[in-house]
């Protein structure tokens, strides 16, 4: 029983079980995390309307709660919406399992023979808001990397989390795994979060998704490593010897595809000796209802343009709106992303295959395009599956957190009875 009048006690029972559990994890076959992924899934379509139920619980709650409409969005769940949650654990399954993967193998003069070997993490602890599809996303991802994990949901998908993770524990039955694999926090309570940022004698990693304030907290507050990129100030460059069509088509879905996406652009670099470009890429996104803040250049360009200041090079927008710049040339646009990108995407627009190859060596973000739209950040799209959320420190993971970012390794050293001198 989680008694929430201590929460120290229960979250570090909670961290106990973990600790414990994460031995049995770490060296379960294949295919019994396989089966336990597969049972949930059908799990979850069986229990459509009991998720549909619980989810209306939470949209009545966050709609109390003045929650906006970007956040109803990312929490309003169907049916449709929960297939495809089963078939992202469908497709977790499907994907190579890393534990035990050997990286490289060598044999030195003295016998000896050395491995390198992919192995758990141990236990992961996973804070989230408002996405409901993240307890199954992170839920599946750590157990079949060998972890176990520890999700904390937000408290607007209480009752949507708790739904979701009812299968996965179907799941974990069903295949012969233990149950505390997969815990979820079961309260409401802020202060659950504050005692996992200082649980590092049970967790081994913290992985926070969420908005600014939440990954603040955890980068400030946490005395367990993270795993986090606190904004998504993308870029997109078009290049003097950009394609007009590519510059137009990408530039407009990198912005507008999905606007409330850490991989949405939020800002358009483009380069003064393309006078033909920026005119066409300006009118389709206003087009599309894009507010376009801009340099005093690009206000030149186009009366509608909004005069930008020194906070739109720095902001995230998660919104229709975009800062636009018009820059000298390939070294004024890496001087600005180096200036104000925040390392999580940058993408750059031309035929020149120097000037690309010069951007994607000088970038020095996690993920760097070359005539691709921002919002192709995703493990999925990378094909790793689902992903955690897109790491932008320089330790351990960075990019797209999927299975094999969850993993480790260690050494196995192979001898013969040698002694060293």
């Amino acid at each position: 029983m989680f008694d929430t009048q201590n929460m120290k006690t229960a979250m570090d029972q909670l961290g106990t079980q973990a600790r414990d559990t994460s031995k049995q994890i770490a060296l379960a076959s294949t295919e019994q995390k396989n089966r336990a992924l597969s049972v949930a899934a059908d799990a979850l379509r069986s229990r459509t309307a009991e998720i549909l139920a619980a989810n209306a619980q939470d949209l009545e709650f966050s709609a109390k709660k003045g929650l906006s409409p970007a956040m109803i969005d990312r929490l309003l769940l169907d049916a449709d919406g929960i297939e495809a949650i089963a078939t992202g654990l469908e497709a977790i399954a499907a994907l190579p399992d890393p534990v035990g993967d050997e990286l490289a193998r060598w044999d030195r003069p003295n016998g000896l023979n050395i491995s390198r070997v992919r192995v758990p993490l141990g236990v992961i602890g996973v804070i989230y808001e408002s996405r409901p599809n993240v307890t199954a996303d992170a839920g599946a991802l750590c157990l079949k990397a060998g972890n176990a994990v520890i999700l904390r949901g937000g408290s607007e998908s209480f009752y949507s989390s708790g739904a979701i993770h009812a299968c996965l524990v179907e799941g974990l039955k069903e295949a012969g795994l233990p149950e505390q694999a997969i815990q979820l926090v079961p309260t409401r309570d802020r202060a659950a979060v504050g005692c996992m940022l200082t649980m590092s004698g049970t967790i081994d990693i913290i992985v926070p998704r969420g908005g600014r304030s939440l990954v603040e907290r955890v980068q400030n507050e946490s005395r367990v490593p993270v795993f986090a990129h606190l904004e998504g100030i993308c870029h997109v460059y078009v290049h003097e010897e950009a394609d007009p069509d590519k510059a137009r088509a990408i530039a407009v879905n990198a912005k507008m595809r999905r606007t409330g996406i850490c991989g949405a652009a939020e800002t358009l670099l483009v380069d003064q000796a393309d006078a033909h470009m920026p005119p066409a890429i300006l009118h389709d996104l206003v087009d599309m209802g894009c507010e376009i803040r801009g340099d005093s250049e690009v206000q030149k360009i186009d009366a509608r343009v909004a005069p930008a200041t020194e906070e739109d090079w720095h902001a995230e927008y998660l919104d229709a709106i975009i800062a636009v710049k018009v820059v000298e040339n390939l070294d004024a646009a890496l001087s600005h992303i180096e200036a104000y990108s925040s390392n999580h995407t940058d993408s750059i627009i031309t035929e020149n295959a120097a000037a690309a190859e010069t951007f994607l060596n000088r970038v020095d973000s996690a993920i760097v395009m070359h005539n691709a739209s921002t919002q192709f950040a995703d493990g999925g799209e990378f094909g790793m599956g689902a992903e955690i959320g897109i790491a932008t420190g320089r330790i351990h993971a960075r990019g797209p957190v999927g299975l094999e970012q969850l993993t480790s390794f260690k050494y196995q050293v192979r001898g013969s009875g040698q002694t060293r001198r």
